[in-house]
Formats: C-alpha cells, sequence, structure tokens
C-alpha cells in the first residue's frame, strides 16, 4: 500500500500495474495539470510516465500509447460537476488521505474560477503557478521536477493542519 491507502499493485478497476501507467493532457501545465501528475506519482502510480501534447492531439495520443487522458474535456478524469480533474482522480482512487482532502480543496480554488471551498490557501498555490510558468523552464516536465516539492511541502502542511483540524474542541 502506498500513502493514503492507495494500492499500487491493481487499479480500483483490477488494472494490473506490472510496468508504468501512461498519462497524456494538454502541454503548458499549471495547477491541475502539475497537482494531478503529483499526486499519480504519490498516491497511484510511483512510476508514472506523462506526456504532453497540444489540446486538439490529447485524445488521439491516448488512443495511440494507451496513456489515459486526463484535464481535458470530455473524458472521465477531467473537470465535472464544478470539480477539477485533481478531484476526479482522488475519487477514481478512492484516495481517502483527509490531508489529500484538503489539497484537492486548494487545488480546485487554485484551478477553477468558480471556488466551492473557499480554502485561502488556493490564492497563493495560483500565484505560484503562475509564477513557475514565467521561469522559463525548458518543458512541462522541468516544471514538474520544479514543482513537485512545492506539491511535497503543502501536503505535509496539509497532514499537520488535518490532524489538528481532527482534534476534539476543548
Amino acid at each position: 500500500m502506498g500513502p493514503g491507502g492507495a494500492d499500487f499493485g491493481r487499479s480500483p478497476g483490477g488494472q494490473q500495474r506490472g510496468d508504468e501507467m501512461k498519462w497524456v493532457t494538454r502541454e503548458h501545465v499549471k495547477v491541475d495539470r502539475v497537482a494531478c501528475p503529483w499526486l499519480i506519482r504519490r498516491f497511484v502510480d510511483p512510476d508514472a510516465e506523462f506526456l504532453f501534447v497540444p489540446p486538439d492531439a490529447v485524445v488521439a495520443t491516448a488512443e495511440k500509447t494507451g496513456a489515459v487522458p486526463y484535464d481535458v474535456p470530455g473524458v472521465e478524469l477531467g473537470h465535472h460537476e464544478g470539480k477539477c480533474s485533481f478531484e476526479a482522480i482522488v475519487e477514481k482512487y478512492r484516495i481517502g488521505d483527509p490531508a489529500i482532502g484538503l489539497l484537492a480543496r486548494i487545488v480546485h480554488g487554485a484551478d477553477v474560477q468558480q471556488d466551492l471551498y473557499g480554502e485561502p490557501e488556493a490564492l497563493g498555490l495560483k500565484a505560484i503557478a503562475t509564477g513557475f510558468g514565467m521561469l522559463g523552464l525548458a518543458d512541462d516536465h522541468a516544471i514538474l521536477e520544479k514543482e513537485f516539492p512545492v506539491y511535497d511541502a503543502l501536503y505535509a502542511y496539509c497532514k499537520d493542519r488535518a490532524a489538528v483540524d481532527a482534534q476534539p474542541a476543548s
């Protein structure tokens, strides 16, 4: 079992994961398209491979490579009912960690115009994501490499806050 109770051996649908899974989304990543790979690597498949392509090539690339498409219109792991792709992945892979629940609300607020939760950290995450896009990094993989530690730190913060929130009131 991985962190948060994710089983790295099988997906909820029973798919064996002996080889890494491939995932594909739109190029020029920002909040949700950085948060999703972080979540996937930390809680679903530590060896996942990510492909970033032009928006109109995502579905064709998924069909050609067998990659799982995410954060594009019309796919299972996209925006639905006002929620973002990060939330869709948390739900599909049944990641029950309370800290991930809080992180999902923060990612949502940074990514979606109609914020459902009002988490104050969301504005900071949006600013950080925008700033990473301005650094002139080589490509989307370079952004992931630089930004994953930010999500590791935010997850640590969320674990601490979730633990405090779980304490009974005095």
